[in-house]
Parts: structure tokens; sequence; C-alpha cells
């Protein structure tokens, strides 16, 4: 049975850190709550939960339809970001009465939080206070992070596309790094805390013809005198030698690396701001071989690298945004909207059931250690026939003067009340 008409405004949140496609989640959130009369307006929080709280939202039926739909190529979160951690209802319920007010204020009845773990527990947390309070707002959560590590899902909006470049780094890097005829020790270092997802991605490089040497998962504890022995091998080949490493591996102690060398600090949500790890070793390694060394950090660029998209990604970023509205308009609430293979079809196709947020909500997900190679060899043949088909099909992203078109949004914001 049908349930009746909501009718009230859409309002959506990112959170957590971006991805190339996060934008097109909004785009099939933003330009689907266009086709519904049940929804009265369309918001966009400026910097997630912050916003709301501060009541800094985005009037996004003020945006031209064609820039709504430019989102779709354009990286970072464009309503902006944040990592704000809800405490407790149960110890300080501050912020839950303020979002209600908030809610209440601007007739709120459509919730989209686009986010990871943490979203999607802050995603639950919010549902849960809005119906002990008797507010009716249906809330679904559309998932997102280049970590690839939220549970219940075959993977994550984003992954395919920061999987793609770093393979594709890796290669290019492997070219570049093995071209002198003396020696190099070449490090790269991908994001990833406890979840070596994009890591293992530098194995999709062996099907383009290069295989790094040792590829590291924060899967399998981290031995440094195993890696200093190894890498030592590999030199007296001779050879140039190039390493990938997750930011999160740790020693058999729990340390991560940087943390053998100092403090390291922590976020809201209580996770390490990790980075260094590449050039602690590479220093190491350097002062021990006396070898020539580099050492790569992707950073940033890994979740902004637009240009190298997987358009697979980037559809189905936007297919979880609009059936999020769809479902929602429904009547669906308290769910995330998954992404799971259709293992019945010979090729590669996706399906998007709706899930429970409880499932999602602050666990990991890790790479099988049935697919990791002992002594940092790399990965095996399941996890590139998991990973390829994610990073197929080539961004339609637009250019003017030989660079891209991004989106170009008014951000009208909203007058309070």
């Amino acid at each position: 049975m049908a349930k009746a008409k909501l009718v009230g405004a859409a309002l959506l949140g990112q959170s957590g850190g971006p991805t190339s496609v996060i934008n097109a989640s909004a785009a099939g959130v933003f330009l689907e709550a266009l086709k519904h009369e049940e929804i009265t307006e369309i918001y966009g929080a400026k910097h997630g939960i912050k916003g709301i709280l501060d009541e800094d939202f985005f009037d996004i039926r003020q945006e031209d339809p064609a820039e709504l739909e430019r989102l779709k190529y354009t990286p970072s979160s464009a309503i902006g970001s944040v990592r704000y951690k809800l405490k407790d209802v149960n110890k300080d319920a501050t912020d839950y009465n303020r979002l209600l007010e908030v809610f209440k204020k601007y007739n709120i009845r459509y919730f989209f939080y686009n986010g990871g773990n943490d979203s999607m527990d802050t995603c639950l947390k919010i549902s849960k206070f809005m119906k002990k309070s008797g507010w009716e707002c249906r809330v679904v959560g559309v998932p997102k992070t280049i970590d690839n590590d939220l549970f219940g899902i075959h993977h994550s909006p984003g992954y395919g596309s920061a999987a793609k470049y770093v393979a594709t780094s890796i290669m290019e890097l492997y070219l570049d790094g093995t071209v002198y005829n003396t020696q190099q020790f070449v490090i790269v270092e991908v994001m990833g805390r406890n979840a070596g997802w994009l890591t293992a991605a530098a194995q999709l490089a062996s099907v383009g013809g290069v295989q790094p040497d040792l590829i590291y998962l924060p899967e399998v504890a981290f031995d440094i005198d195993k890696f200093y022995e190894q890498v030592g091998a590999l030199l007296k080949t001779g050879k140039s030698v190039m390493v990938v490493v997750s930011e999160g591996i740790k020693t058999k102690e729990g340390k991560y690396i940087p943390e053998l060398e100092a403090e390291i600090k922590k976020d809201a949500f209580g996770h390490a701001n990790l980075g260094g790890t590449a050039s602690i070793l590479a220093k190491h390694v350097g002062e021990k071989f006396g070898v020539k060394t580099r050492a790569i950090e992707f950073s940033l660029l890994q979740r902004a690298a637009a240009h190298v998209a997987s358009q697979t990604d980037i559809d189905e970023a936007f297919k979880v945004g609009s059936i999020a509205v769809k479902k929602a308009v429904a009547g669906t609430t308290d769910k995330f909207v998954g992404i799971v293979r259709d293992e019945t079809s010979a090729k590669y196709k996706a399906k998007f059931p709706l899930l429970p947020l409880k499932i999602v909500a602050n666990t990991e997900r890790k790479v099988p250690l049935e697919w990791i190679l002992p002594d940092g060899k790399g990965l095996t043949q399941e996890y590139i026939d998991y990973a390829l088909p994610l990073i197929q099909g080539e961004t339609k992203l637009q250019k003017e003067n030989g660079l891209p078109r991004f989106a170009r949004l008014k951000k009208v914001l909203v007058a309070k009340k």
C-alpha cells in the first residue's frame, strides 16, 4: 500500500572526504527532486550538518539545470563538506534539538546525506531523533567513499574513479622512474587508513603491463625488517624499484609508520590524520642502501582527478542520488542506496537495493585476506576481476580552452527565517 504524500522541502548535505563523483550523486538528488511536486523546496546544506545547525542553505531551484548536469563531471563537494560528529543524544541533545528546530522552520521532510561510514551513522542518529520527536521526515543515505570500505555493498561510488587514477598514475610513474641508467627507489603512498582497497588498485597497473615490485596494504601487519630485506634484495638486481604503500600500514605492534617518528593528530571522529609514510620509508631506504629515492604521496589528487574518472562510476554515483529521492518520495526512510553486482549477468551489471542504515554505520569492509599475496607481492586475479569493471568508460567531461569545464553554481543562500 502506497504511503500518503508527504509535502515539504528536500535537503542534501555532503560530508567527509570528497571524491571525483560525489557531485554526480548531488546532481542525481537535485535533478530528480525537481521532478516531484511533493518537494516544495530543494536545499543544499552549506558544509553538511554544520550548515544545517547554522541555517546556511543554498537554494537549488535558483541554479541553471545545465550547471546541475555538469555536477556529474565536477570533483570535490560542490556545496561544501564537513567533519562534524554528533554527540550521543543521551549525553547531549543540544545539536539534535537544534536540527529539529531547523527542520520544522523550513518544513524539511526529505533529508539526504551523502557520505561514508560516519555520515551514514549521522543519518541514522538524525532519523531516530526525528521519529522520537514526532517529526515526519524521510531520511535516506547516499553513499560515497574512495576508501571503498562501506559494509554490505559490492563497492562504493567514488572508488572506481580513484582506483583508475591510482592504476594510471602507477603506470606513468613506473615508466618515468625506470628511465635512467642509474638506480632509483620510488615509493608511492596511497590513501587508506584501515582498508587497503585503493592501494590494491596499484595491482590493476599489471593489466597494462606494469607490475610494482611490492604493494603493502593495512590489512596485513607491516614488518619493517622484512621490508628492508626485500628492498635490499631487489636493489641487488641493479634495477630501479617501485613500492606502493597504504598510508595506514601498521607494525605488528599497531603503530602507524608516522607514529614511529612523532605523535600524530586525530580528527573529530578520532581518526588519525595520516600522511608521510612514504617519505619516512624513503628516507630510511636511502640511508640504509645509499640509493636515490623518491617519495610520492598522491594525497588529494587521487580523490579529485575528475579528468580520469570512470564513466561507470559517474553513472552509478548519479543513479544512487536519483534513486534515493524516488524511494524517499515513495515512502522509504532509514535506508541507504547500495550497489551490488548482478551475478546473473555475464557482463558487469549493477543493482541498487535499499539497505538498512544500521548495517553500514560505523563499520568497515576490508580487502579479503585471501586476495592479498604474502610479503607484499601484490594481489590475486580475484581482485582484478572484482575491480577492473569499475574503472571502465571514459568521462564525458567537457573542455573549454583545453581545460575542464566544471559546474559554476550561483550558490544563492536562502534567507534565514
